[in-house]
């Protein structure tokens, strides 16, 4: 058996260049969830993927819609993890050190986070537990980085094979095998 994870294609919007609050981190980030994607092509190696399931976030969502022919099975589970700002204090900050704060609290299951990691990861074995449960069918997951980071180590547990995930590339395939 094998699933493909794929990270969805690039989002067309750059990153915030200059100062920035919290609030409009949080803007930022609603109207990333909408953004486009840049449509490219994915390998899919060849492999004969029989199902394929996808966050239901649209760049997810379109992703898989442009590199899979068949039913896509969208599911909300497989969002990816929203980041919070650390304060509502009206601080100006770099976006990139807004990101890194972010990070840091959410590793140290900071109140500001709404899904600490260790809910994040029972979710996503759910999703896995699910899908495993459906048969033996190779499988194409589109979702996001760190959702696939999470997914990668819950594979292995389970006997799957495959490459070692740092930040995953917009739109490539990484086949775990059991």
């Amino acid at each position: 058996m094998k699933i493909g994870l794929v990270r969805h294609f690039r989002v067309k919007k750059d990153f915030p260049t200059q100062l920035v609050t919290p609030s409009e981190v949080t803007q930022w980030l609603d109207e990333y969830e909408h953004t486009d994607v840049e449509i490219a092509t994915t390998d899919l190696g060849g492999i004969d993927w029989k199902r394929c399931f996808a966050s239901d976030l649209p760049r997810a969502a379109k992703t898989a819609e442009t590199i899979y022919n068949g039913p896509i099975t969208q599911l909300q589970e497989l969002r990816e993890v929203r980041p919070m700002p650390i304060t509502n204090r009206n601080i100006k900050l770099p976006f990139m050190l807004w990101g890194a704060l972010v990070r840091v609290a959410w590793m140290l299951n900071h109140k500001s986070q709404p899904e600490p990691p260790k809910e994040i990861e029972a979710r996503l074995a759910a999703v896995l537990d699910n899908i495993l449960a459906q048969g033996e069918d190779d499988v194409l997951i589109v979702s996001h980085a760190a959702c696939m980071m999470f997914m990668q180590k819950e594979l292995r547990k389970r006997g799957f094979q495959g490459p070692k995930l740092g930040t995953p590339e917009n739109g490539k395939l990484y086949v775990f095998e059991k």
